[in-house]
């Protein structure tokens, strides 16, 4: 049952004027039996909210199944699919990223940056480490493990913006920039304009947690209808193929890992299994919930980083890496306009296999991260989760790629050490890091180090990626049957398989790109709906 009910922004969010907002009253959904209606069942131990949780489930089951009875013709579909739309559509997804990070300033900027997730008096539910350490594991985990040595080294030996790469000191801080760029602010914003739109229509205006109620102040009581189950079950898709892409590039890795390590066959074989062993170690995690299983985990995944990120940073070339990290941000900073713009670009296969890849790749993954830092940030004003998503992940991203990628690059032009560069010219960027960490001491150590923790951040990836499905095809509902966390957890990893035997890493890119349209749109009109939900509180 649908009602008016009044939400006065003076008592709710930062007491600066007062205003009605007309909404769903949770109350009366809860004795409907479901956040989103009527319509629910319960059946084998699901709580089927029809028909998104059917529709999404049904349809990546039908694409699963086709990709492995047709694996070659899914591959040659995979890599046209992918060209075609980063050669017709390439405008629309670098326009949209800057919009979104002209949208963040914007609310910091303002006074709707005052507003506060949850009301006056909320307060954070988890302490200021506990609450970036999630941000930083579900957010951009694996890809640091997978490119922070291989993409740096990538564009050191083919720099962006029409470098020709002979001066090796340019060519190095253009590369560590472009990869910055990449890591930086324009895909935060991605993830923090999905994070404010759904924390202020959770915490302020009551709504449940899932996407469609971020366009409640644009749509209104249509999100109840077939434009709220045609969001919900978008996302559901690129929430489940963006982690599917996620975790293919860590079973990539980890093979390759211990194949380098011991000898063991990075085979499809090899990776499937790793699949399916790291699945049932998320699936424990999804069990036990957020507290017991993803924050333990996030922790322990930040402080092994860091142990990791320590090691380099004492063992390598120190001198080299403190100076490349002023003089990369200095790079980064020049460089955002021209690697922004997509108007008379020179070197457009780098932003066509590169920045489109990436920027595909944060719009894919947007609903699930977004929708994850919201439910963890509660408490937080807009202005503090934007300031900490922009900046806290940039400063960790800049000493990161220069520690790693810059550690690489100096191994080759001071040492002549070559086995990276090979490997990256031999388009295998999986054996990158453990390549850069044969150089150094104690490589066996720290490359077994390596595989536990892209291991620990597949976990983390896909249990939070578990728990934000679950949440969405449950019309809001946090605590939803086990049997349904199950069954999510599982499915993205049958994804993951399904796509790395039909065609490895062009199927994974092409999923995200072909997912990453659709959400880029749907978020341009978010940021309308936001802006009008967080100007209600805001005399």
């Amino acid at each position: 049952m649908l009602v008016d009910a009044s939400f006065h922004a003076k008592d709710s969010a930062n007491g600066s004027g007062s205003a009605t907002v007309r909404r769903r009253a949770p109350s009366d959904a809860m004795k409907a039996g479901h956040e989103l209606g009527q319509d629910n069942i319960r059946t084998f131990g699901l709580d089927i909210h029809n028909p998104v949780f059917v529709v999404s489930s049904l349809t990546v089951i039908g694409f699963v199944a086709g990709v492995l009875v047709f694996q070659e013709d899914a591959a040659a579909t995979f890599g046209m699919l992918r060209t075609w739309l980063t050669l017709t559509f390439d405008w629309v997804l670098m326009a949209t990223a800057n919009l979104f990070l002209l949208f963040c300033l914007v609310l910091v900027m303002t006074p709707l940056g005052r507003v506060r997730l949850g009301g006056l008096h909320a307060r954070p539910d988890y302490s200021a480490a506990a609450w970036f350490a999630m941000l930083f594991a579900a957010g951009i985990g694996i890809g640091l493990m997978f490119f922070g040595v291989a993409e740096p080294v990538t564009h050191f030996l083919q720099p962006p913006l029409g470098s020709d790469g002979t001066d090796l000191v340019s060519a190095r801080r253009i590369g560590i920039a472009a990869t910055i760029f990449h890591w930086g602010i324009h895909g935060w914003a991605i993830y923090a304009v999905v994070a404010v739109g759904l924390g202020v229509a959770s915490y302020n205006l009551g709504l449940p947690l899932t996407l469609r109620s971020a366009f409640y102040p644009l749509l209104g009581e249509a999100i109840w209808g077939r434009w709220g189950h045609l969001i919900d079950i978008l996302a559901v898709f690129a929430t489940l193929f963006g982690l599917a892409t996620s975790l293919g590039l860590g079973a990539e890795q980890t093979a390759a890992g211990l194949a380098h390590l011991f000898g063991a066959p990075a085979s499809s074989t090899t990776k499937v299994l790793l699949i399916v062993g790291i699945t049932g170690m998320a699936l424990v995690s999804v069990l036990m919930g957020i507290e017991k299983g993803v924050k333990r985990l996030s922790q322990a995944n930040l402080l092994l980083a860091l142990v990791l990120l320590g090691f380099v940073l004492t063992v390598g070339p120190t001198r080299d890496i403190v100076a490349g990290v002023s003089a990369s941000v200095g790079q980064y900073a020049a460089s955002i306009g021209p690697l922004s713009n997509w108007v008379g670009r020179e070197d457009l296969d780098f932003m066509r296999d590169w920045t489109l890849f990436y920027w595909a790749w944060w719009f894919s993954w947007s609903p699930f991260v977004g929708m994850f830092i919201a439910r963890v940030s509660r408490g937080r004003t807009v202005r503090e989760l934007i300031g900490c998503m922009l900046v806290a992940p940039l400063l960790c991203c800049v000493l990161w790629m220069n520690a790693f990628g810059g550690t690489a690059v100096s191994q080759y032009v001071d040492h002549g050490y070559r086995d990276v560069f090979s490997a990256v010219q031999a388009q295998q960027p999986e054996i990158a890091l453990f390549a850069m960490l044969d150089a150094l001491p104690m490589a066996n150590v720290t490359s077994s180090m390596a595989i536990v923790l892209v291991v620990i951040f597949f976990v983390t990836s896909s249990d939070s990626g578990s728990l934000v499905i679950d949440a969405i095809t449950a019309g809001g509902k946090l605590d939803a049957p086990v049997v349904q966390r199950a069954f999510w957890c599982t499915l993205e990893g049958v994804v993951a398989i399904a796509l790395l035997l039909g065609g490895g890493l062009i199927a994974l890119q092409a999923a995200v790109i072909t997912t990453g349209f659709p959400i880029a749109l749907a978020l341009v009109a978010m940021c309308y709906s936001t802006w009008r939900g967080l100007r209600t509180f805001v005399a």
